[in-house]
């Protein structure tokens, strides 16, 4: 077998070098690229505390292990952006069992929210509560988004809809951004999920500035007629024109 010469053994180790630097350099891209954010553990004092709320307010229908009962799901695993939109929307406590949570006052101050949270975020692994910021988000591409996957239910106004028998899409005008964003992640009621591999963090602050711009857009048409869309146009057109049906025969019949 023919020995490499020193000229060719350095050419292959330069070669070799140069192959897993930009081997490195692309994955230190893709990381850069792409960071995975892991959110710090709760506060053990929080967790203990949000305990003996949950204790006192929720287990008679999640279960003094919260591994749920007839009236009321598991929430091992739900994460914390999950309890924070069902209580800081009022949805939890439910009213009515099996029914569809509906949004109300909170039931309980913001700081035995985040109790409570801390406490069913230490039951397993799930979606955290969203740290976006919707400034940073891009309100032409949130328009696209919102009406690609969101206007078919919520209106492409944000005013809600039915979605069949005793469920419905809410109205979005009263959501602040961080329950918009956190609804995204965890899809709560008929809603679907869209997790990070569907939506990156910039696309849901952009969806979530497009839903806090359609709370006061601007109405460079002329009258808002409520934001409903084409619903409230077509009523206004209706009665403007039968308005003007009925004065012409009148005019008409002033003529004999």
């Amino acid at each position: 077998m023919k020995r490499r010469g020193p000229v060719a053994a350095a050419m292959a180790m330069a070669m070799a070098m140069a192959m897993a630097l930009g081997l490195a350099v692309t994955l230190a891209g893709v990381a850069a690229a792409q960071p995975v954010t892991i959110p710090p553990p709760p506060n053990p004092v929080d967790v203990a505390g949000g305990r003996s709320l949950f204790e006192i307010s929720c287990t008679s229908c999640h279960g003094a292990d919260a591994r749920g009962t007839a009236q009321g799901p598991s929430l091992l695993g739900v994460g914390a952006a999950s309890a924070d939109f069902f209580l800081s929307t009022g949805r939890m406590p439910l009213d009515r069992p099996r029914a569809q949570a509906e949004r109300k006052r909170p039931a309980f101050p913001p700081e035995e929210i985040a109790l409570l949270t801390a406490y069913v975020a230490s039951l397993g692994t799930g979606p955290p509560v969203p740290t976006n910021d919707p400034s940073r988000g891009d309100l032409a591409a949130g328009y696209q988004l919102y009406a690609d996957n969101c206007a078919s239910c919520h209106s492409s106004a944000g005013a809600g809809g039915a979605l069949g028998h005793a469920v419905y899409a809410p109205p979005l005008n009263r959501a602040t951004a961080r329950q918009v964003a956190e609804a995204i992640r965890i899809g709560p009621g008929a809603m679907p999920v869209f997790g990070p591999d569907t939506f990156d963090d910039h696309e849901v602050d952009s969806i979530v500035r497009y839903v806090v711009y359609l709370r006061d857009p601007r109405d460079e048409g002329g009258i808002d007629l409520g934001h409903l869309g084409p619903l409230s146009e077509g009523m206004v057109a209706w009665a403007v024109g039968l308005l003007g049906v009925l004065l012409a025969a009148r005019w008409i019949g002033t003529q004999d």
